[in-house]
């Protein structure tokens, strides 16, 4: 039985967006060194953080595998106590960019 045929490059998958939130349970002497590390992170946001050391991140990465290498690398931050994903959502960036009509039509 012979090998199925290479796709052709041209028939290569559309440029895609992967978006994530997550919690982030750092100890709370070390959030100050947690926000800096996270905000090294390529297409990293922190959207709170709290004096007992929970923070609210979101990651946006172009695939799959990105998105998973910075939620790890988030992980193994030294003093990340815990984290949880939240959400996931992934789609084509032709489709993220499609202006949607709000519920009146405009």
């Amino acid at each position: 039985m012979s090998a199925l045929p290479s796709p052709p490059a041209s028939c290569s998958a559309p440029p895609e967006l992967h978006i994530a939130s997550m919690v982030v349970h750092a100890a709370p002497r070390r959030v100050s060194d947690m926000q800096q590390a996270i905000l090294a992170i390529a297409g990293a946001e922190i959207h709170g953080a709290s004096d007992t050391g929970k923070l609210v991140v979101t990651l946006e990465a172009p695939s799959t595998e990105e998105m998973l290498a910075r939620i790890a690398e988030i992980q193994r931050l030294d003093g990340v106590l815990a984290s949880a994903l939240v959400y996931q959502h992934s789609d084509t960036l032709a489709a993220m960019n499609e202006e949607i009509d709000d519920v009146h039509g405009s």
